[in-house]
């Protein structure tokens, strides 16, 4: 168990959110259209690491999204078909996922001191507070 807290930022239209739930992890990035299912919140992409692996009610951790700015459409399906994640958290933030989270009502968090990638792990159960534009995390433990 870690009381480590990490600050960053947060999307400032999603409001208040405090959450806990199992981490689901990536190094690398993702892009939402073609590599997530979005009626079964599946990663379908082959050749990426969590191939196979379902995002739905999991705290989703990748570094940053890419390709596609239909990506938003991905995650405002997964939200319609009740397989969204509870928090994405990414270092970086990008147009897509942003925009998509916005629209979507998914809480972001980003932007942090350390990567997310580099501390979260598969499995650990992560708590996960959003207000005013600032996020903090903290590993609870697996």
């Amino acid at each position: 168990m870690s009381n480590t807290i990490y600050t960053g930022k947060a999307l400032r239209s999603s409001g208040r959110h405090e959450v806990v739930g199992e981490a689901i992890v990536t190094k690398n990035p993702i892009t939402l259209l073609g590599f997530v299912n979005p009626k079964t919140g599946e990663i379908t992409e082959e050749k990426h690491d969590l191939n196979g692996k379902i995002i739905t009610n999991k705290i989703f951790v990748f570094p940053r999204g890419i390709g596609s700015t239909v990506g938003p459409y991905v995650l405002i399906n997964l939200v319609k078909n009740e397989k969204a994640p509870l928090v994405i958290i990414n270092m970086q933030s990008d147009q897509g996922t942003v925009s998509g989270c916005s629209v979507a009502k998914i809480p972001m968090a980003y932007g942090f001191e350390v990567d997310p990638t580099e501390i979260i792990k598969n499995g650990d159960q992560v708590k996960v507070i959003i207000e005013n534009g600032v996020s903090t995390i903290q590993i609870l433990g697996e």
